[in-house]
């Protein structure tokens, strides 16, 4: 407990001495010797008129050591009950300041009764000496007052300490009621004593600035060999001193919150007043380290506290709730401040997550060009890399919310992953180009990858900023298409044969087998992911779904044949739904989850089947609505098949689409599938807008 020093109490200003003419002139009668009230009052010293001068015994005060009870006197029994009055002296032994007060509160009325009062005729001319004495024991009871208010704060208080309190709070409150009487006399009224005002409040005020400005300075000067368990594992002074410092506030902060505040009337706002004072002293504190240069440990250290520890575990404490306004107080740093270590924090901690990130690549290409394949789990290639990198970024970014206190300010680390994705895309294009034994299973085990870091993007969509998803997402869409294109590019060349005879006389007289031999071809290629994980499985299944329904509608529409009657367009159309049934039939069985895939030829098959053209009208216009990407291009080479469409036809089929297509692809929920579709020219007769069906076949290259 730090000792309280004389000089910093207020010491009331000593009354001027009046003389007898003075004193006559202010219209007092002299007072009677019998009713000086300072004859009343025990141990009251000795006055000797013009000559004497206050003097305190400082120690005496200083120590404030209660004094012992006075031993019971032996009494009668049964004797009459008495009340025992103490006077002033008394009273302050015994540490009763409100009753001591009191007593100097009817002194000052029975002084100053008509100054105060202003009772006609019943004025007194005060005794001198009775106002010196007067005044020496108020400086006597503040004295008392400010070290009962001192002690308490300054040290763990007992019941008894609380109670001394309490009769404080009382009494500054009376002295306080009584310098607002003093303020608000009438006019015309004679001067008020010179120790009034008191202003108890203020100088209680300046007081608890005092002690709480000396607890939090003692706490930051601590020795380090003083210690508490939370502090002890702490690596720098720096962190040991605001760890202190913090500690003492919060465990001071409780305790007036628990304990101290039923001692203090409403109007005090003892909770909002001293939580206040140690925010000012603690911001001032922390303000001074976090413009003294930092090292990056001790910057993470006082984000922390700024940031988490303060508002969370002592600001929101339990026991604080609804006796402190927390938005009054404000941060503990200034924005200014707070800023430059937030960018200091960020901007190491994207530097730490780099080299994360480049040492876990960097370990998975020495493997990779070591020849060996990949390891197993569950008889699936698996690769690690994802994980680590995932679970890097995702501590990072749970460190960065704890110490920032912002989701959107830790989401910036995330802007690292980026960059990786577009390193490990460009590190699996030049392993590739090796064409190494293991570079099959090293591509199969990096799917895995792929899939794992696109699933942590798309969980986190909703919290992730636009443009860093956009990035992100790009980024994986290209690294997705590099990782499946290696495996689906080879069979796709293969096939390309088999392809060319889609949609050829051979197709459509039957004398081959063309959609049965492709699919031959396909399962055997298949049969070597065996050791490809599901969730890849299915995914390289779908984009081969895609890829052959493209390819097969492609060919479709390069016009090599032209259907001249209706038993030709129906064949065709039967042939085209066979077709659609027999893939459809067989990507669904293999795991491909692409289902609506089965529905686009059908439709088209229902275009070539009809003859009507108001039938066909309706029938393009459905189309257009379950696939909004369906250009009349498109449309164009499909009609083209049908060699007895006159031009009117076209033009009407057109008219249509064009004025319902507005309204039917607003509830489209199906993806683009047309847009991946090329064709080829569109011819014209007449007008460029009217579409005209020749004799001649026109087609595009394959």
């Amino acid at each position: 407990m730090s000792t309280m020093k004389f000089s910093d109490l207020r010491i009331l200003p000593r009354r001027p001495r009046e003389t007898k003419e003075k004193v006559g002139a202010v219209g007092h009668d002299p007072v009677p010797a019998t009713v000086n009230p300072s004859h009343a009052v025990e141990g009251s010293p000795k006055t000797v008129p013009g000559r004497f001068k206050h003097k305190l015994k400082i120690p005496q005060i200083l120590g404030f050591v209660q004094s012992p009870p006075s031993p019971k006197p032996i009494v009668e029994s049964n004797p009459p009950q008495t009340e025992v009055v103490l006077d002033f002296v008394e009273n302050l032994k015994e540490n009763r300041l409100v009753e001591a007060c009191q007593q100097l509160l009817l002194r000052e009325d029975q002084l100053f009764g008509q100054e105060t009062m202003t009772l006609e005729g019943l004025g007194q001319v005060c005794n001198e000496d009775d106002k010196d004495t007067l005044q020496k024991d108020y400086e006597t009871l503040l004295l008392h007052l400010w070290m009962a208010v001192h002690t308490t704060f300054s040290s763990t208080p007992s019941g008894e300490h609380l109670e001394i309190l309490r009769s404080a709070v009382e009494t500054i409150t009376l002295l306080e009621e009584k310098d607002q009487q003093w303020e608000g006399r009438p006019e015309g009224s004679s001067e008020a004593p010179v120790w009034r005002p008191h202003q108890c409040r203020r100088t209680y005020d300046t007081l608890l600035e005092r002690i709480v400005e000396s607890q939090m300075r003692n706490a930051a000067v601590e020795e380090d060999n003083i210690r508490v368990s939370s502090v002890d594992n702490l690596s720098t002074s720096m962190k040991r001193e605001v760890c202190r410092m913090g500690k003492r506030l919060k465990e001071n902060v409780l305790w007036v919150a628990r304990d101290m505040r039923d001692c203090y009337p409403p109007d005090f706002d003892v909770c909002n007043l001293y939580v206040r004072l140690y925010h000012q002293k603690f911001s001032a504190r922390l303000t001074e380290l976090a413009r003294s240069g930092l090292d990056v440990d001790d910057c993470n250290y006082l984000l922390c506290w700024v940031n988490n520890y303060y508002p969370n575990d002592i600001l929101k404490h339990k026991d604080l709730e609804g006796h402190i306004n927390i938005e009054s107080l404000g941060t503990l740093l200034s924005e200014k401040d707070l800023t430059t270590l937030e960018e200091q924090y960020l901007l190491q901690k994207e530097s730490k997550v780099r080299t994360w990130f480049s040492k876990a690549l960097s370990k998975e290409e020495d493997g990779w060009l070591s020849g060996k394949s990949p390891e197993l789990i569950d008889r699936y290639c698996f690769c690690p890399l994802a994980i680590d990198v995932i679970q890097a970024v995702d501590g990072a970014m749970r460190e960065a919310r704890t110490i920032l206190a912002s989701d959107a300010k830790a989401q910036r680390i995330l802007c690292q992953l980026d960059s990786f994705l577009i390193s490990y895309k460009r590190s699996l294009e030049e392993f590739v180009k090796g064409r190494r034994e293991n570079t099959q299973a090293v591509m199969k085990a990096n799917l895995v990858s792929i899939e794992q870091f696109r699933d942590f993007i798309v969980r986190r969509e909703e919290s992730i900023p636009e443009e860093i998803k956009t990035s992100s997402m790009s980024t994986l869409a290209d690294l997705r298409d590099f990782g499946y294109g290696y495996f689906t590019g080879p069979i796709h060349e293969e096939l390309r044969v088999q392809y060319r005879r889609l949609w050829t006389q051979a197709w459509f007289t039957g004398g081959q087998m063309v959609l049965d031999d492709l699919l031959g071809t396909l399962d055997r290629h298949m049969q070597q992911f065996t050791d490809l994980k599901p969730i890849c499985m299915e995914e390289l299944l779908g984009r081969l779904h895609m890829e052959m329904m493209v390819e097969y509608v492609k060919r479709m529409m390069k016009r090599k044949m032209r259907l001249k009657d209706k038993e030709q367009q129906e064949a065709a159309a039967k042939l085209l739904a066979d077709d659609s049934s027999k893939l459809s039939t067989y990507f669904t069985e293999a795991g491909s989850k692409i289902s609506w895939l089965s529905e686009v030829l059908p439709k088209m098959a229902e275009v070539v089947r009809l003859q009507d053209p108001g039938s066909i009208q309706l029938e393009i216009v459905t189309l257009a609505r379950d696939f909004p990407d369906l250009s009349w291009k498109h449309i164009s080479a499909l009609l083209s098949l049908k060699a007895n469409l006159s031009t009117a036809d076209v033009r009407g089929i057109k008219e249509s689409l064009v004025e319902n297509r507005p309204t039917v692809t607003s509830f489209n929920t199906i993806p683009p599938f047309f847009s991946k579709v090329p064709v080829g020219k569109t011819w014209y007769m007449g007008r460029p807008a009217c579409i005209c069906y020749g004799r001649r076949v026109y087609s595009s290259q394959d």
